[in-house]
């Protein structure tokens, strides 16, 4: 379950990073590093945290997909499309790389027999770390810090699978509805504009 909320996660980032470079219009050499910050920078802090070899670099898929989704965005010029940012495509992809990389973050906490801050920063980390990274060198105010209910969706899916976990009841059924859930919260949060009231 691991693998597949990692791997789909990836191609969800690579997608979203590579729109967010087009916009920023970086050259090749850019958009190659805001992608792979994007896709696999979350998910190399988490593993460097919990003290084990970074998934991108003990296997080849991880980097094979960035570069095989890279590819096919350039070959149908997704590159040359306009303020795809705000458009559906872009707010999928990114939604849906949140919530995948968020389970498979709390996933790898409770393999590691974290307690709920542990799962919960690590569900936070593998999500957003890597668009923080992006956001910092292309000179931007990281994406989740302007949307408020963005990083509270990664927090909500490590409190659940921790829940799940202490009763027990984690399992691949369960986890697909929470990956459905989280997905339709996110692009509700998204469009109804729902944000964290400071007050």
């Amino acid at each position: 379950m691991f693998e597949l909320a990692e791997y789909i996660g990836i191609i969800a980032f690579t997608m979203s990073g590579f729109f967010i470079a087009t916009r920023n219009k970086l050259d090749l050499l850019g958009i190659l590093v805001a992608t792979f910050l994007t896709a696999l920078g979350g998910g190399i802090l988490r593993d460097i945290a919990v003290d084990k070899t970074p998934f991108t670099f003990s296997h080849n898929y991880p980097a094979l997909i960035v570069v095989s989704v890279l590819l096919t965005l350039i070959f149908f010029k997704f590159h040359r499309k306009d303020s795809i940012e705000n458009k559906p495509l872009f707010i999928l992809s990114d939604s849906i790389g949140l919530v995948s990389f968020s389970i498979s973050g709390a996933l790898i906490a409770i393999e590691q027999g974290l307690n709920l801050t542990g799962v919960i920063t690590m569900a936070f980390v593998t999500a957003v770390g890597g668009g923080i990274a992006r956001d910092v060198i292309i000179n931007e105010v990281p994406f989740v810090l302007k949307t408020g209910f963005y990083g509270t969706v990664s927090i909500l899916i490590g409190v659940v699978l921790y829940s799940l976990n202490s009763l027990y009841t984690i399992s691949f059924t369960n986890i697909t509805i929470l990956f459905i859930l989280s997905l339709a919260l996110r692009m509700v949060a998204y469009y109804k504009k729902w944000s964290i009231p400071l007050k």
